[in-house]
Order: structure tokens, then sequence, then C-alpha cells
């Protein structure tokens, strides 16, 4: 079986006056994540690893920040995008797992939280989904959030045996017929298409 391993990075400053979300939930904080679109670092990253793990290209290619479309849209709708490639790509996810460095909000409190919402957003296990997260200590970057995600994909096998071997009992009904049609001599049979004269077993010499 075929597998795949993406990697995905993303980053934002905080701002005041706007809405903090993190994995596709609500936090409660002061401050929100400058960005495009609803900010949300950590979904950014996730989707960014999963175009990747099937060489789509990056979130940038598929919602370019210079389309007025894309002001303040939910980061769940680029994810949607890049599930739609990965199965498109004949793949689905084994697991994923990520870092959230950030000085504030504590992830740890929410990391719970954020697992299930992520895994109900990626249609996972919460138990596929890895959250941790770190402070930035000597990074001198306290106003800033930061997520690295990594996922592992698997190819996905078509059910195609049982369709031949319904294949196949066509097949043998239709010999049957045919076989059936010989015996009795009674009329043309078309066999695989191709038409049989009628014979006498009295003109077997």
């Amino acid at each position: 079986m075929s597998m795949r391993i993406g990697y995905g990075f993303d980053s934002h400053a905080f701002k005041p006056g706007v809405p903090l979300v993190i994995g596709g939930l609500k936090i409660e904080h002061p401050e929100g994540l400058a960005g495009h679109s609803d900010g949300d670092v950590l979904l950014h990253a996730i989707t960014d690893a999963l175009l990747g793990a099937v060489s789509a290209g990056d979130i940038g290619t598929f919602f370019p920040p210079s389309d007025p479309r894309w002001k303040g849209a939910a980061s769940h709708v680029f994810l949607e995008t890049a599930l739609e490639e990965v199965a498109t790509a004949g793949y689905k996810i084994v697991n994923v797992d990520t870092v959230l460095v950030m000085a504030q909000p504590k992830i740890v409190p929410i990391a719970g939280e954020l697992r299930e919402r992520v895994a109900e957003l990626l249609g996972v296990k919460p138990g596929e989904v890895g959250i941790k997260a770190k402070t930035p200590e000597g990074l001198n970057q306290d106003h800033v959030a930061v997520a690295h995600a990594t996922v592992l994909l698997e190819s996905v096998k078509l059910a195609d045996p049982p369709a031949r071997m319904v294949a196949s009992a066509d097949v043998d009904d239709e010999i049957d017929e045919v076989v059936k049609g010989l015996v009795g001599g009674a009329h043309d049979v078309s066999a695989l298409g191709r038409k049989r004269p009628p014979f006498d077993t009295d003109d077997l010499t």
C-alpha cells in the first residue's frame, strides 16, 4: 500500500478587535489572529500538509490572499478543498500530528476539545489527531502564533474484485444459455454478440 507524508507550517500575529479561532474552535482571548481569512493558523498548517502530501500545491494556490472572496472566510472551507484533493488522488488520512507555538492563550486546558473539533473537520477519529503546545521561549515571538502539522496518508484500494466476480458470473450465465441453445438446436442463439446458426446432431459425420 502506498504511503505519503505531508508537512505544513503557518504563522500569524495577534491583533486586537478580531475573534480568536484555532482549529475551527472559537477561543476566549482579548486578541485574535491577523489574516486575510479568519487567521486559523492550525487549520492553515493542516491544509498545507494535506495539499503537500498529494503534490497539489499550497493554500495560496487555491485561495490567494489577493482574492477578496476569501476575506474573513472560515478556514474549514480551505480544509475541505484539501480533503477533496486527497480523495481525488486516491488517498485517505492515517493520522495528523500538530504543534502549536504561542505564549498565550494556554492550549493544554483545551487540547482535548481542539482534538475533537479537528478530528470532526477531518472526518477521522480523535485518536488519529495529535495536538501539542509549546511556548516560544527565547524566540521573541510572544505576540505570534505558529503552527506545525504533519499528516500521513495511505492509498485507498478500490473494491474491484467483487465487480470482476459479478462480471465473470454474467459471462458464465451467458455461456450456459449458449450451450442450452446449441443442445436444443431450435433457433439462433447469440453468443457473446456473435450469431450462431442452428445445427442438427444428425448432420454430424
